[in-house]
Formats: structure tokens, sequence, C-alpha cells
């Protein structure tokens, strides 16, 4: 129970786009990942609702042994970071930011479009981000709030018609704009790329941060690698979701247990 371990967590199935990368990078660590699936997506919530889970996750992960956590979310990260930081100084904390400096290198036109939720783009992290990512950049970046679109693919029916409604509303709005490179600013959000590509066209390049948080992952896990790393997977909605979504999105894993965790 009490393995050292690298805890991740995200408003719901989300973060799983970031632990395929983390297990990638680090093989022989052992993972507790929670998806908070009851209370997603945590865009549409305020951000008291937001950090107050934050916290109660991250107590519990750290209670299961976990001495690296990664905020695998976009709008905890902008949110609550800061203060899962100064309750556990001693913990590294590695969130998740939408990946801005990659755009702007990868940009031809100079139009850049980010995807996010409301919650993300609203808030003065993701304001600081910008600030100092783009600068005297003469780049043009549309943000785009893209209500409905995390909770459409939280059911685990990524082809469902709330899906591809929601993508191509949104990415009407991004093509308005003739903007040629998308920032997957949701972890989300990567469940839904090969509908945002067909909407966007194969010439749009999309950018997902989730190798660069699996870089920083490595920097600082000091942990020890064991040739039959545990997957623990835990969340406060429906198992059968996040096993079936785990299942596909990290294909052949040891998992020790995929489980309702109760945390109200």
């Amino acid at each position: 129970m009490n393995q050292p371990s690298i805890g991740v967590f995200d408003s719901g199935v989300g973060g799983l786009s970031v632990l395929r990368e983390l297990r990638s990078a680090l093989p022989g660590a052992a993972f507790r990942y929670v998806a908070d699936s009851a209370h997603a997506p945590y865009g549409e919530r305020s951000d008291g609702c937001v950090t107050e889970r934050a916290l109660r996750i991250a107590r519990e992960l750290r209670n299961q042994g976990a001495t690296l956590l990664v905020v695998a979310c976009n709008t905890a990260t902008a949110v609550a970071v800061n203060t899962l930081r100064a309750t556990w100084p001693d913990v590294p904390v590695v969130g998740i930011e939408p990946g801005i400096k990659p755009a702007l290198a990868l940009t031809r036109s100079g139009r850049v479009g980010v995807m996010a939720t409301r919650a993300t783009l609203a808030s003065t992290r993701f304001a600081a981000l910008l600030r100092a990512q783009c600068g005297d950049s003469k780049v043009n970046v549309h943000l785009q709030a893209c209500d409905g679109l995390a909770a459409a693919i939280e059911t685990g029916d990524l082809d469902s018609a709330a899906v591809r409604s929601a993508v191509e509303r949104h990415c009407t709005a991004l093509r308005e704009r003739d903007v040629d490179t998308v920032v997957l600013g949701c972890t989300h959000y990567p469940f839904a790329a090969h509908h945002i590509r067909a909407a966007m066209g194969t010439s749009v390049t999309l950018v997902d941060t989730g190798a660069a948080v699996a870089r920083e992952v490595v920097r600082r896990w000091k942990g020890e690698a064991t040739s039959c790393a545990a997957l623990t997977l835990q969340t406060t909605g429906e198992a059968s979701v996040l096993r079936a979504m785990a299942s596909r999105w990290l294909g052949a894993y040891q998992a020790v247990s995929t489980s309702r965790l109760h945390l109200d």
C-alpha cells in the first residue's frame, strides 16, 4: 500500500494521456492515478472547488506513498499548483500548462489557436504564461474556450455525437481565425485529436505537452526502478469507465487495481 510511487491526478480520465507518456519514460516506476470523475470537468468548477479537490486528492496520494505528485490537469495546475507546493514544500509537484512556447516556434503563419477550458484561460497563471511566452512577439494567439468538450470525452465514448459536435463547434472558430497551429490545453483533448485533425485539416499542427511533463518528472524522480512496477487506478466515478479508457489508451499494463475511491 505504501510503496514509494508517483501520484498522478486529473479531474477525470484526461490525465491518462499524461500517464501514458510517464510510463513510457519511466517504465520501472510505480504509479498511482486518481480520476476525480465525480467532479469532472474542473474547467466548469469554481477555483475554490478545484483547490479543495486538488488538496484532498493530493493528501490521499501522499498517504498511499506518493513521493512525487503530477497534476495532470491544466485547470488544476492553473488554479491549485501553488497551493499544493506550499502545503507540501518537501514534495516535488509537477504541473502541466498549455504549450505556448513550442506553438510559437512551430507556427508558419503567425496565427496560433489555444483550445482549453474556460477556467484555464481565465486564470492569472495562464495570463502570466501568455505574457512571458509571447512578450513582443507578433504572433496572433486566439484563445478558444472549449465548453462541453472535456465533459463529452469524460463519458468514454470518443466517437460520440457530443464529442464530434463540440469539436466541430470549437474548430469552426479556429478555422475562421485561419490558425496553422493548435495547442491542446486540456489533457482530455488528446483523446479527441483524431477529430480535431479532421476538423482542422492536415496542414495544421497540434501541440500536446504530455511528453514535456514526462521529461520533467524523469528529471525530478528519485525513486528506484523495479522489474514489475505497479499501476493503481482509482476513480471517484465509475471504475468501468476508467478501466475501459485505460485499456484503450495505455494498452498492455499491469494494474494492481482499478477501484472506486470515496473522498467526499
